[in-house]
């Protein structure tokens, strides 16, 4: 499926800020994918990224992983084994409010992904964390069941599929 987000948001002008939302940016790009898009599946924690594993074992096809870690800049939530995993079981890609780590192995792994930096320390495993929750960052709502689209311009949001 081929967009570009500046495109979607000419497309859907008069639905800015409603139906269609824009992230704000504060992402940095990773992974092979440069664009992606999908149903969103959301996850909040903090420092615990024990939930990620379990998301990343179902089937992602068409999906995509929205982390509200809290902004933490203390630990990576996701790193190459999850990127691993997540692409094996078909996820489009991933948002991380937080950091990522094993940043050169997941540029070369066939998934899209978006987080605030990276750090190079592991998170604790305490299976904290809610599943499937509206979660809200860069002046977003994420809510489950609705789409997300990713490139090199920008993050968009839709409570209805675009393209």
């Amino acid at each position: 499926m081929s967009f570009k987000t500046p495109d979607l948001c000419d497309a859907f002008e008069a639905e800015l800020g409603k139906t269609v939302r824009v992230v704000a940016p504060m992402f940095q790009r990773y992974g092979g994918r440069t664009s992606f898009s999908g149903q969103i599946v959301t996850l909040k924690l903090f420092e615990d990224n024990s939930l990620v594993r379990e998301v990343f074992g179902e089937n992602g096809k068409g999906k995509v992983l929205v982390i509200d870690g809290g902004g933490s800049l203390r630990c990576a939530l996701v790193g190459d084994q999850l990127a691993i995993l997540a692409n094996k079981n078909g996820w489009e890609g991933v948002v991380v409010y937080g950091c990522i780590r094993d940043s050169g192995d997941i540029n070369g792994i066939d998934i899209g992904v978006r987080a605030l930096n990276t750090h190079p320390q592991k998170t604790l495993k305490k299976g904290i964390g809610d599943k499937n929750v509206a979660v809200t960052f860069g002046g977003v709502t994420f809510t489950p069941g609705e789409w997300l689209y990713a490139d090199e311009d920008g993050v968009l949001v839709a409570s209805k599929p675009l393209v």
